[in-house]
């Protein structure tokens, strides 16, 4: 063992909850910007507890192969694997999402984009609505949860991805459409009044990728300027779209004034843009 004495009281089964968060902390101090609430999700999560109860209950003895495994995630994430894989789950508008390796991390700032799709959707309404690059299914689901009566199709290129976004409808309880697709390409002759989406707008040579290293590049990487998967969606939307129909697009914060032209030139009418809450831009809303 590596963790060494705990500090909490010694038992014979092991730790305490209270040693391996002692532990836990030293480990990730400097590693993480958040050591203490990674501890304890993390040992949360290991010993299936809640973390109010890692909270109230330092004193509690874990049995030493549950020590083990903490002490082997531990090391992971002061490596920099992400939390979120590493107890399988993020919270998105509320919802409690399981993630793999798979798909990309759902992100707080990506929250906006169900924001301004609800307030185009009014309760009660039959409206379809289709998330393209669904990924882990978290917006799709979120606009689901929110407005019941809506039909909901969740579009990907890849089945794994697709088999995590249907793994969290199902355990959710949300009827969302899953459809394997590269963007429009297997939904010929489909409209919808919302198409919402949050594609890879990363420059291919952006800096950002080396502290990005365990999320699926597939997600991140827009192509050489970072506008590649924007151009696409951009170019095909306006032919799956009916007539009084939206589109509601997450972007880069240096990207606004491109994709305004472009969208511009291709007969498109900007609606709204939107920062985030760092100020940043971040959406744009489309009109045919």
């Amino acid at each position: 063992m590596k963790r060494g004495k705990p500090t909490g009281p010694i038992t014979q089964t092991g730790d305490t909850v209270g040693g391996l968060v002692a532990w836990a902390v030293r480990e990730l101090t400097g590693a993480t910007t958040s050591p203490l609430l990674d501890a304890e999700l993390l040992i949360a999560f290991v010993t299936s507890q809640q973390r109010s109860s890692v909270l109230a209950f330092p004193e509690r003895a874990v049995r030493t192969a549950l020590g083990d495994e903490v002490e082997r995630l531990v090391q992971r994430r002061a490596r920099g694997e992400p939390l979120a894989y590493l107890v399988r789950g993020q919270e998105f508008y509320s919802l409690p999402l399981r993630v793999t390796p798979a798909v990309l991390i759902p992100r707080p700032e990506t929250e906006l984009l169900v924001d301004e799709a609800l307030a185009h959707l009014p309760s009660g309404g039959t409206r379809a609505v289709l998330d393209l690059g669904t990924g882990s299914g978290a917006i799709a689901l979120a606009l689901k949860r929110e407005r019941p009566t809506v039909n909901v199709t969740g579009a990907d290129v890849s089945a794994t991805v697709l088999a995590v976004a249907r793994a969290n409808a199902e355990r959710l309880g949300l009827d969302v459409r899953f459809v394997e697709s590269d963007w429009f390409a297997a939904l010929a002759g489909e409209r919808f009044d919302l198409i919402v989406c949050n594609p890879p707008y990363v420059a291919s040579e952006d800096r950002a990728f080396e502290g990005l290293g365990y999320e699926p590049r597939l997600a991140l990487d827009g192509g050489a300027d970072g506008l590649g998967a924007l151009r696409a969606v951009i170019g095909r939307a306006r032919e799956h779209l009916n007539e009084a129909g939206l589109l509601l697009l997450e972007h880069g914060h240096d990207q606004r004034t491109a994709l305004v032209e472009l969208a511009g030139t291709l007969g498109w009418r900007v609606v709204a843009t939107h920062a985030d809450l760092a100020g940043h831009a971040r959406m744009l809303v489309l009109a045919r």
